[in-house]
């Protein structure tokens, strides 16, 4: 069977994807080949949709060139890498992490961008353990990595979400609370003057100014979405810096040993096969797809 890859024409929107046959070129120095059993799918490949969308890929490694790290039938994960909606990929092998046998492959195809993200806001509030940090969007994938890691520091999360996901707010270790008028005061009945930190998920202008209402320091407060207004309003937002890509490639082997010990895990709400990738980012998109999506290569197990 031959490869594909999916491309997309430079801000022409999901429509303008397209499948294509794809030559995969042999590993060179460094360098792996990935047989993709599923490709991890994010909003930012929707929201910079050109050229080959996909950050993540899980799969076994098909060749290896010198000096590569993994061989030929490891289960592996790869993150940072470019064009992963594909069946298979070469890419730089210190990118390539061993799969922890915990995790599916779609699990492990989603664990590293929401989960160096959710690291890098602990990092930026300088979280630890006894802090009580409210969450905002805490059911979201970001936010899901975010109450686990925070369980991991022994700290207290409150995590906004709609009453249908309070289950999975309380299964990920954090106290759910309602987003929406009157936020601020439930979370001063639950909190009390204990709070000491707010990471925003969602960015949305509630989650930002009940942050600012409620934690007095502002370094304490970090943003995945509302950037505009961090850098107006002088707290943190995750993302776009040189410091941000070597804190997120750092934290990468601390991330995947944590997933090995049982310890962070993957919610997936769904799985498509990898030609149905435009309607797979039509219901990212949507903001109700219940869970990380995953794209299943034609006869990946």
């Amino acid at each position: 069977m031959s490869d594909v890859r999916w491309i997309a024409e430079s801000h022409g929107g999901i429509d303008s994807m397209r499948l294509v046959a794809a030559r995969v070129p042999a590993p060179g120095a460094g360098e792996v080949t990935i047989a993709v059993r599923a490709c991890g799918m994010n909003p930012i490949d929707y929201k910079n949709l050109a050229g080959l969308p996909g950050f993540e890929v899980a799969g076994v490694i098909s060749a290896a060139g010198p000096g590569a790290r993994h061989s030929v039938g490891e289960e592996v994960l790869a993150f940072r890498v470019e064009g992963g909606y594909a069946s298979a990929l070469t890419v730089a092998d210190r990118d390539v992490f061993a799969k922890p046998a915990e995790l599916s492959f779609p699990q492990a195809a989603n664990l590293l961008l929401a989960g160096t993200a959710a690291a890098e806001m602990l990092h930026l509030a300088r979280i630890a353990a006894g802090d009580t940090v409210l969450v905002h969007g805490a059911a979201g994938a970001v936010g899901v990595s975010v109450l686990q890691q925070l369980r991991e520091l022994g700290a207290t999360a409150i995590g906004t979400a709609s009453a249908a996901s309070f289950a999975t707010v309380r299964e990920f270790g954090g106290t759910p609370i309602t987003y929406g008028p009157g936020l601020a005061e439930r979370v001063r009945r639950l909190a009390g003057p204990g709070l000491t930190a707010a990471l925003d998920c969602v960015g949305t202008r509630e989650a930002v100014d009940v942050s600012l209402l409620l934690v007095p320091d502002r370094d304490r407060i970090v943003t995945t979405a509302a950037h505009d207004r961090a850098y107006a309003e002088g707290f943190h937002a995750v993302g776009g810096t040189r410091a941000s890509v070597e804190f997120r490639d750092r934290v990468r082997p601390h991330l995947i040993d944590l997933a090995r010990r049982g310890r962070l895990t993957v919610p997936i709400g769904r799985v498509f096969p990898l030609g149905e990738a435009v309607p797979a980012l039509r219901l990212l998109a949507s903001g109700h797809a219940g869970g990380k999506l995953a794209l299943i290569p034609a006869g990946a197990a």
